[in-house]
């Protein structure tokens, strides 16, 4: 029975400012706003519904975050990515996930498993319908629901925060390449977690991530950035 001197944090409504930080952070993360595309913080408040103090509360905590980068005349824009950031975010990958892989199927029980499962499942289904919004929600569910597995906050936290620099430039590559051909080594990394192979899971999101960064960079093509 908890304390009637604490608040209800379960029950709590989220602040304003914290509505549209996760609102923004998700039309970042999910490509809805593109990269280099400059939007002005008025349609911001508009496209979110909020006020605009709680919007610019948002895009100061992403602009911290190297999700957004200000531009003159109250506008923003999604940072495009370079070659040498692509390079940047393989190495810091590499670093973190397969770690991460690796603690997740130490820990990880049948009902986490089975979890991560039907997270596949249904990234399946968006891949095999075309759907980019839904392959890339899942695709990102799948690793984030992964980190949480391997109970390692301060890993998790680095890994999941790359997401918003390379997030939305996976929609430019669904774009160009489409949803049925891209590479999914989820299926191995699952499998490698039942047979209690933590190598084995480690290997299959090396793949997972060199696969996923390579088309990133293969999308720059002659340009300097994506």
């Amino acid at each position: 029975m908890s304390s009637p001197d604490l608040p209800n944090v379960k029950s709590a409504p989220l602040p304003a400012h914290e509505i549209a930080y996760r609102s923004l952070r998700e039309k970042v993360l999910f490509g809805e706003l593109a990269p280099g595309q400059p939007v002005t913080i008025l349609g911001l408040t508009e496209q979110l519904g909020a006020g605009m103090t709680p919007v610019r509360e948002a895009i100061r905590r992403l602009i911290a975050e190297g999700a957004l980068d200000l531009q003159g005349n109250r506008r923003v824009c999604v940072p495009r990515l370079t070659r040498d950031s692509v390079e940047e975010l393989v190495f810091a990958r590499l670093a973190l996930e397969p770690r991460l892989a690796e603690l997740a199927c130490e820990k990880a029980d049948d009902a986490a498993r089975s979890s991560l499962a039907t997270i596949d499942k249904q990234l399946d289904s968006a891949m095999q319908h075309g759907d980019i919004s839904g392959y890339l929600r899942g695709n990102y569910q799948f690793h984030h629901r992964l980190y949480d597995l391997a109970k390692a906050p301060i890993l998790s936290s680095m890994a999941d925060s790359m997401w918003l620099r390379f997030g939305p430039s996976l929609r430019v590559v669904c774009g160009r390449y489409g949803t049925v051909n891209l590479p999914d080594n989820h299926k191995i990394l699952l499998t490698a977690m039942e047979a209690g192979d933590v190598k084995g899971a480690a290997q299959a999101m090396r793949d997972d991530i060199e696969q996923g960064m390579n088309q990133l960079a293969e999308s720059l093509g002659a340009s300097d950035s994506i």
